[in-house]
Parts: structure tokens; C-alpha cells; sequence
């Protein structure tokens, strides 16, 4: 009789597991499926019940739980090498605790899910991802619900809109670089000074045009309209655009370019027109990838810290799953102005 007691002993449910714990159903059931949306003291509360009565989470709930938790690192477009030096970034923090990154892109204009926002967030989470790094990326308010809703943390890496308390993300300091190169440029003695950018609506964009216009001002030095020219920062941005401010009646002296690839397509559009960098165009940078050490010449640049923002970011994304505070919605590390080769003194302004 015994035997048959034991056997008929009705289930404990995930109610009275909550009844227990004093939380509701839903913490319970989050606790389950591996949610990280719930206090580190309430979940070994309940998990110490869970255990107790020996419960076994079934179906998606197992498999979530038995994933190992991973970081997805997402793109829009081609990779490039500022692609590259964000992967190895991310890539060199995780890997020391153990860590999956998984890289993912979608082509560029594409719809940034497929289906339903929630959806999409739940099969983050039914594949192990606990948190997602999206690069130069926007998010609506649908798809921020969704992710809070499926427990997978965001963090963006230079975004494209102004940094918001919804938003957790890490950039650099795009106007003191835009700043910095402008002014190392009026210092060689430049004053037609003429200034190639990516996305005209991009933040960082805008302050490296912002941070580029304050040093002129300062100067006293004009900017005519025709010398402001915006792209995608891509290569062939520099080539067209370089062309483009090359063919002017009155061609600026030096261009200062929003990336790394912009301004190696616009040395190449000086070369087609048998102009010389330095000699007769000096060009800087902004990203300080490896493009810039590899070009010819090597290409003066700002440098912006790519591979500790992608460092800062799976830090910041594993604080995140753990349930820890962070200090600030948005980090900004330090740009850094590097000479190399590919910047002079104007030649009708010699030296000495």
C-alpha cells in the first residue's frame, strides 16, 4: 500500500513552487527557462525549491537550460575592417570565460528581423543567446520589448542614434577626434579643409563633423557648403566623394575622412588625377584599422578604440546576464589622434 501511495503522490506544480517562494508563477516559470530578468537571491530561492522536489524543466525549457549561454555579435552589411577589429575584440574578452560568440550579419537595407519581433527574440533565447551585441544598429521599441520580454540583454556598439537610457552601448569620443584632426590639419597650415562623412544621420557622424566644424570655427577659417560631402563610409564613398571635392574649381588642400576606408578611396581618386599624398593632398582618417597602416602612405588617423569597445561590450553584456548594475547606459572611450605619413605642410605653404 505504501508502493501505491508513493506512486499516486500528486506532482508538485510550479504554483505551489511559487506559493513556497513567495513570488509569482512567473518568476517560477522565468527561473525555468533560464531567464536572466530575475534577482540572483530569488532565483536560488527557487531554484533550491526546484531541486528539492526534483523538478525537471521538459521540452524547450530543457534545451534552453542545458545550452551553454552565448553572445550573439551582430552586423549590417559587408564586413570590413572595422568589422574586424570589433569581432577580435569581442572575440579576445569572451573567450577567458567561457563564453560563445556567435557572428551574424544581414544584408544592408534588409529588415533587421524576420517575422514577429517576439519571434525573433524567442529563438535568440531557444538557441542559448543571452545577450545581443548589435553594431552601428537601431532598434525599435517593439524589438526592445521583445528581447527585455525573452531575457536577452542589448548592448550596441556605436550607434547610430543618440544614446538613450533604454539602450545600453559603447562608443568612442567621436568629437574630440573629429576635433583633433581638424586641428592637426590647420597646425600643417591648411585652410581649404574639406570634410567626407558617412551617414549624414549617424551620431557619430555627426560628431566627428561637429567636432571637425568647431576647430575651423575657431580658426576663423570658412567651410564652403561644396567642401561637406556625406556617404556610407565605405571605400568607394571615398573614391566617388574624393573625386568629387578634386574636381572643384577651387579643390580643398586636405580632406579629412569620417573612416579609414573613406579616406584610402580618396587617395586613390588623388592618384587617378596625378595628384600626390602628401605632397599636393593631405588626407586623415578616422578608425585607425589596419588599413591605415597598410595603405601607401601610411595614412594618419584617428585612432578609435575598436577592439576594447567590442572588450567593454561582452563585459558589459555578461554583467548584464549575471544581474549585476552597470554604471552608466552608455561608455565612451578615448580616441586618439595617430601621424603618420599621409598629411604635410600645404605646398604653397612651406616650412620654416
Amino acid at each position: 500500500m505504501a508502493g501505491s501511495s508513493a506512486r499516486t503522490r500528486p506532482r508538485t506544480t510550479l504554483a505551489e513552487v511559487a506559493s513556497s517562494a513567495g513570488v509569482s508563477v512567473a518568476t517560477v516559470s522565468k527561473v525555468v527557462n533560464g531567464r536572466t530578468d530575475v534577482a540572483p537571491e530569488t532565483r536560488e530561492r527557487v531554484q533550491d525549491l526546484l531541486d528539492r522536489i526534483g523538478y525537471r524543466p521538459r521540452g524547450a525549457a530543457a534545451r534552453r537550460r542545458d545550452v551553454r549561454p552565448a553572445i550573439e555579435l551582430a552586423f549590417e552589411g559587408d564586413l570590413h575592417a572595422y568589422s574586424a577589429e570589433i569581432v577580435q575584440g569581442v572575440v579576445d574578452a569572451a573567450a577567458p570565460t567561457g563564453t560563445h560568440v556567435i557572428v551574424t550579419r544581414r544584408p544592408t537595407g534588409a529588415p533587421p528581423v524576420e517575422g514577429s519581433p517576439d519571434d525573433w527574440a524567442r529563438d535568440l533565447a531557444d538557441s542559448g543567446v543571452r545577450a545581443l551585441i548589435a553594431v552601428t544598429s537601431i532598434m525599435s521599441d517593439e524589438q526592445l520589448a521583445a528581447l527585455s520580454r525573452a531575457g536577452v540583454h542589448l548592448v550596441v556598439i556605436d550607434p547610430l542614434e543618440l544614446p538613450n537610457a533604454d539602450v545600453t552601448s559603447v562608443g568612442s569620443t567621436n568629437f574630440v577626434g573629429g576635433l583633433s584632426a581638424a586641428q592637426h590639419l590647420l597646425d600643417l597650415g591648411h585652410r581649404r579643409i574639406a570634410f567626407l562623412g558617412g551617414h549624414l544621420g549617424a551620431a557619430c557622424n555627426q560628431a566627428r563633423m561637429g567636432g571637425f566644424r568647431a576647430a575651423l570655427e575657431r580658426a576663423g577659417v570658412t567651410v564652403p557648403a561644396e567642401y561637406i560631402r556625406s556617404g556610407h563610409f565605405m571605400y568607394a564613398d571615398g573614391v566617388e566623394g574624393g573625386a568629387a571635392l578634386l574636381d572643384l574649381p577651387v579643390p580643398p588642400t586636405a580632406i579629412f575622412a569620417a573612416s579609414d576606408e573613406i579616406a584610402v578611396g580618396v587617395m586613390e581618386a588623388a592618384r587617378a588625377r596625378g595628384l600626390r599624398v602628401p605632397e599636393d593632398l593631405s588626407v586623415v582618417g578616422f578608425d585607425d584599422t589596419q588599413l591605415a597602416r597598410m595603405s601607401s602612405p601610411p595614412l594618419t588617423t584617428v585612432r578609435q578604440p575598436l577592439t576594447e569597445m567590442g572588450g567593454v561590450a561582452v563585459r558589459t553584456a555578461l554583467r548584464l546576464i549575471d544581474g549585476e548594475s552597470i554604471d552608466s547606459h552608455h561608455v565612451e572611450l578615448a580616441t586618439e589622434l595617430v601621424l603618420r605619413e599621409s598629411a604635410a605642410r600645404p605646398a604653397d605653404r612651406p616650412s620654416g
